[in-house]
């Protein structure tokens, strides 16, 4: 009876290993079907998009925790329309994007973005777009580097207050605990969160399958652990402080019943940088990007005709 117990205590100490080997890599045969082109950056393999014509101002996308570059198309195509060329790219540890073990902070996500951006010969006068935890990833390149960019544009983003309901007690747990917690019940609320979406009007065909397509390959819950004890751990005041004094265009968007990046982060955002302009849109949640595109790509719209 002892020996059955210790081997059960093992493998439930065990599990997050057990369901990670379990999961498909992400090499070259997950990578055979995939749109775009892929890059060997310091960190590892990235996969990237272009849409758009060869010439034309540049726009660089940065999506969120857990859904991948996908989640542009449908801003993507619209920029594309405004004569924009654009750049999406899967962060590390989503997407067809490798899985590198570093932890997952703001230096690690902007030496990607950097790495990127050399890559294809990017240079300056870059309109930067961030999503959700893109968001994030956005303001702290745009607070190294305000010289490179022309706007920072930013949807639904993270870095003011947050609310990811149980997420936040493995984000407070201990290193094996939360390692635990997030594998054996993340999944399923990661799961009932995409499911909750499927009858949303969306622009990316199949989004929600997509997102839950994730959780078939390895490392996936691991980088978004890594993700929220690092670059999502705490507020970014300093950095849009620093963007404000740099005179940096902002556009931010909102959705009005947004309850991951509820509305009120609008006032943070507005006290660190009383010159970032603001656009609420109305029935939107968090998945404003893709579920309410028209309406975001008439505000970027807007804004860069008014900055131009």
């Amino acid at each position: 009876m002892i020996l059955i117990l210790v081997a059960l205590a093992l493998l439930a100490a065990f599990a997050p290993d057990l369901l990670e080997w379990g999961r498909l890599p992400m090499d070259e045969a997950a990578r055979r079907e995939a749109p775009g082109r892929f890059t060997r950056l310091s960190g590892g393999v990235t996969h990237y998009r272009w849409f758009g014509r060869s010439r034309g101002p540049v726009a660089v996308c940065v999506h969120g925790l857990t859904t991948p570059s996908f989640v542009w198309e449908g801003v993507a195509e619209g920029l594309e329309e405004q004569g924009f060329r654009v750049l999406v790219y899967d962060l590390f540890g989503r997407g067809y994007s490798d899985r590198p073990a570093d932890a997952q902070t703001a230096d690690f996500f902007v030496t990607q973005l950097q790495d990127l951006l050399k890559d294809q010969g990017i240079d300056d006068d870059i309109t930067l777009l961030g999503y959700s935890m893109g968001g994030a990833i956005a303001t702290a390149f745009a607070a190294r580097f305000p010289g490179r960019l022309r706007r920072l544009i930013l949807l639904a983003p993270a870095g003011m207050q947050h609310d990811l309901g149980e997420v936040e007690t493995v984000l407070r747990a201990s290193p094996w605990v939360g390692r635990w917690l997030l594998h054996m019940f993340y999944p399923k609320q990661h799961r009932a969160g995409c499911e909750a979406e499927r009858g949303l009007p969306t622009s990316v065909p199949g989004i929600v399958d997509l997102q839950l397509n994730e959780q078939r390959y390895r490392g996936f819950f691991d980088a978004v652990l890594s993700s929220l004890r690092n670059v999502l751990h705490g507020p970014l005041e300093a950095e849009h402080r620093t963007i404000d004094r740099a005179d940096l265009p902002v556009l931010a968007i909102w959705g009005k019943d947004d309850t991951v990046i509820p509305i009120k982060a609008m006032g943070e955002l507005a006290r660190w940088n009383r010159t970032a302009r603001h656009e609420v849109i109305e029935g939107a949640g968090h998945g404003v990007t893709y579920t309410h595109t028209p309406q975001v790509v008439a505000a970027i719209f807007e804004a860069v005709s008014d900055l131009d």
